[in-house]
Order: C-alpha cells, then structure tokens, then sequence
C-alpha cells in the first residue's frame, strides 16, 4: 500500500468554461490553465502520480508542449491510470477536497464521482469528494479562484 497527496490551484478567468470533476458547471467564470484547468483532476493526478512514484502531472504533461493546450483532463486522468498501472497499481480509494466560496459544490458531487470512476474504471464509492469555504479569507475566500487537496490509497 502506498499513500499519495496532491495540491492545485488554478485562478479564475473570464471567458472560459468551468470544469470540475470531469463535468461541466455553470458559473459567470471558468479557471485560467494550458489545459481545461480542471483543478480538481490535477490534484487527483497528482497524488495518484506521487502514491506511485511517477513525479508529478507537469512532468507528464508539461504546460509547454502545445499538445496538452487546452485538452480535457479527463485524457490526462486516463493516462495517468494507465502509468499506475503500468507498475501493477490499482487505486484503493481517493478522498478530495474542493475550497471554493462560489460556485456551491456540494450539487455536483453526485455527477463528478461518477465521472472520475468511469475514466478512472473503479467503484463510484471509492471517489470521496468534500465542498469547503475558506470563510472568506485568501485568494479563495476573495473568489480569485479554487484550490483542491487529493489524498490516495494505492495497492
């Protein structure tokens, strides 16, 4: 067994799409990034990367390759499943925790885990996912954007 931890952040920006999870949300901005800027994929790549000792997602998919340029993390989530188990890793579980002020999460963590366990092919069960504030303080509190903690149990 093996435990991995990951961390993003993305700013938020006009005019682009918000995708959180794999799923689209609806709010006046998306967030500022190469690739979709899914946050909450990145830091789930992350610590899925570190609990297997494959360094980390801009190792793998570097914001300078025009490749990556606005791509669906989803792609990068499956590949990253492909490099966990390529050194014989299956995913235990995962518990991610979302810091946003706006827009509310809670409503759509129904569909997300959905989404990460069909890319991810394990149990919708093994994808925890929490909503928190930061109460108003920091660039989060200030709605300058969202950050996402990843926490993983690989065997």
């Amino acid at each position: 067994m093996r435990v991995g931890f990951g961390y993003d952040v993305h700013p938020f920006a006009s005019g682009r799409e918000l995708w959180l999870g794999g799923i689209l949300i609806s709010h006046s901005r998306g967030l500022k990034g190469h690739s979709d800027a899914d946050v909450v994929i990145h830091a789930l790549c992350d610590a899925l990367l570190g609990a297997a000792n494959l360094r980390d997602i801009g190792y793998h998919f570097p914001d300078t390759d025009g490749a990556f340029k606005n791509i669906d993390s989803k792609i990068l989530l499956a590949r990253t499943m492909e490099l966990l188990r390529a050194k014989n890793y299956e995913i235990g579980n995962a518990d991610i925790t979302v810091c946003a002020e706006k827009p509310k999460i809670n409503p759509h963590i129904p569909q997300m885990q959905a989404c990460l366990a069909q890319v991810m092919q394990i149990d919708v069960d093994d994808i925890s996912i929490k909503a928190t504030t930061s109460e108003k303080m920091g660039f989060v509190g200030r709605e300058e954007g969202i950050a996402v903690f990843a926490t993983v149990l690989i065997v």
